[in-house]
């Protein structure tokens, strides 16, 4: 079982659309940032968290031939718009495509992007089933079921849901604050991997500071830092974080 991080970029990736690197060594393979999405691959399934702009190109790169359900942390372009991406799978399968998102997230999927969950004619079929996110979605490895627990973040003005795998990893992309009802579920991880936007506050996102103080009071194991802008230069950031901690990469991979 292996957890792929396809993107680590803020939400025009790095380099900016414009060429814009700020601090970033254009020169380092780690400073070019897709958006974020991520992947879970088991022996049975491929779970995908997020539909990035950017899918189209990070499916590519690790040549996933099939996906099985599709999880939204929570309903901003940079976590939706590859959404239209997903069409492939269904014409591979002749299946509609299982989609999981929390209400306002739903809400906005099926007014948004209408034609992907219904059908229009022979021709154009729907090609994904969208679900209401439960607490607790399943998967198969081996013959075993994994549990995939979502918990509900503050994401500036709106929620995001976080994903926890077996107890073991907890993928949290975008998020200013965590509750304290549900800091139990996110102490001692093998894995943590973290929004830390930038190094200055931001009303919606973790910056360096507060992401380091969220890994110190939960003690992770290993803890990975995402949703990375331009600010943020893979060398300069690396040394400056303690031995447990460390950047995210497009295509770093974590095995379960």
């Amino acid at each position: 079982m292996k957890f792929i991080i396809l993107g680590c970029g803020s939400s025009m990736g790095v380099p900016r659309p414009d060429g814009f690197f700020g601090n970033c060594d254009p020169n380092n393979k780690k400073n070019y940032r897709t958006r974020c999405s991520a992947l879970l691959q088991t022996s049975e399934e491929n779970i995908l968290i997020d539909t990035s702009p950017d899918l189209r190109q990070q499916l590519l790169r690790h040549k996933v031939k099939k996906i099985n359900k599709v999880l939204y942390s929570h309903l901003h372009a940079d976590q939706t718009h590859g959404i239209n991406d997903l069409r492939s799978f269904f014409i591979n399968s002749k299946k509609q495509l299982e989609v999981y998102a929390d209400k306002p997230t739903y809400k906005y999927l099926k007014n948004d992007f209408s034609y992907l969950f219904k059908s229009y004619s022979n021709e154009y079929p729907a090609t994904l089933k969208l679900n209401k996110l439960p607490k607790n979605i399943f998967a198969i490895n081996n013959k075993k079921k994994i549990t995939i627990k979502s918990v509900s973040v503050q994401h500036g003005k709106i929620k995001s849901n976080c994903f926890i795998i077996n107890n073991k990893l907890a993928y949290i992309s975008d998020v200013n604050k965590i509750y304290y009802k549900d800091f139990k579920y996110f102490k001692k991880l093998k894995y943590l991997i973290i929004d830390c936007l930038w190094y200055n506050f931001h009303p919606s996102h973790l910056n360096l500071e507060t992401s380091l103080a969220l890994i110190k009071q939960f003690k992770p194991k290993k803890a990975v830092l995402t949703n990375l802008s331009p600010v943020l230069d893979y060398k300069v950031l690396k040394k400056m974080l303690p031995k447990n901690v460390i950047p995210a990469h497009d295509g770093l991979t974590i095995n379960l």
